[in-house]
C-alpha cells in the first residue's frame, strides 16, 4: 500500500513566509537606506551651514583686513607728508649756513677794485655782474674764486670797457659753480659792493 503526502500546503506556507521574510527585510532594507540617507542629509547640511559660518567668518575678517590696509596706506601717506617737511625743513636748515658761507666766501674772494652790481644763483650756478677797474682786477677775482673751496668754473662770460667820469671802468659777468649746497631755488642779490682792506 503507497503512503500519500499532501505537499502542496507545505509549500504554499514555505513561499508565504519567505515572502513575508523577504518583505520584512525589503522594509528593513529601505528603512536602512532612508535613514542613511537622512543621516547624509543632516550631515552635509550641517558641513555647509558650518562652512557658510567660516566663509561669513572669514568675509568679516577680510573686511576689518581691508579697513586697516586703508588706515595703514593713509598713515603711510601722512608718514611721506611729514618727511617730505621734514626734509624740507633740513634743507632750509643746511640752506641757512650754506648762504651764510656762499656770501662770506664772495666777501673773501673779492679784490680791491672791484664793485659787484649784482649776484644771481640758479641752483649751483652763480652769475655775478659787477664794475672793476681794471681788467687785471677781473682775473684776479677769477684766481680767487677757483683757489676757493667753495666755488669752482669760474669763467668771464662778458666784458665791457668803458669811461665814467674820467674813469676808465670795466664792466664784467661771470659765472662760478656754487659747492656751498644752497637751495636751487634762484636767488637775486642787487646793489652796490666794495671790500677794501
Amino acid at each position: 500500500m503507497a503512503t500519500r503526502i499532501n505537499l502542496l500546503d507545505w509549500r504554499a506556507a514555505r513561499r508565504t513566509r519567505r515572502r513575508k521574510e523577504f518583505l520584512t527585510m525589503l522594509g528593513l532594507g529601505a528603512g536602512a537606506g532612508l535613514a542613511l540617507l537622512a543621516l547624509a542629509f543632516v550631515t552635509v547640511t550641517g558641513a555647509v551651514e558650518h562652512q557658510d559660518r567660516r566663509n561669513q567668518y572669514l568675509a568679516m575678517q577680510i573686511k576689518d583686513l581691508d579697513k586697516q590696509i586703508k588706515e595703514i596706506e593713509e598713515l603711510e601717506k601722512v608718514k611721506a607728508n611729514l618727511v617730505s617737511r621734514m626734509n624740507v625743513i633740513q634743507q632750509l636748515q643746511e640752506s641757512r649756513s650754506a648762504t651764510v658761507h656762499f656770501f662770506d666766501e664772495i666777501v673773501n674772494t673779492l679784490p680791491d677794485g672791484i664793485f659787484l652790481s649784482s649776484i644771481k644763483q640758479s641752483g649751483q650756478n652763480v652769475t655775478i655782474d659787477g664794475t672793476a677797474e681794471s681788467s687785471g682786477r677781473i682775473s684776479a677775482y677769477l684766481k680767487n674764486l677757483d683757489s676757493s673751496p667753495w666755488f669752482k668754473n669760474p669763467k668771464l662770460v662778458v666784458i665791457k670797457t668803458g669811461e665814467k667820469n674820467k674813469q676808465r671802468n670795466s664792466d664784467f659777468t661771470l659765472q662760478v659753480t656754487n659747492l656751498t649746497k644752497a637751495t636751487a631755488q634762484p636767488e637775486a642779490v642787487s646793489g652796490r659792493t666794495e671790500v677794501k682792506p
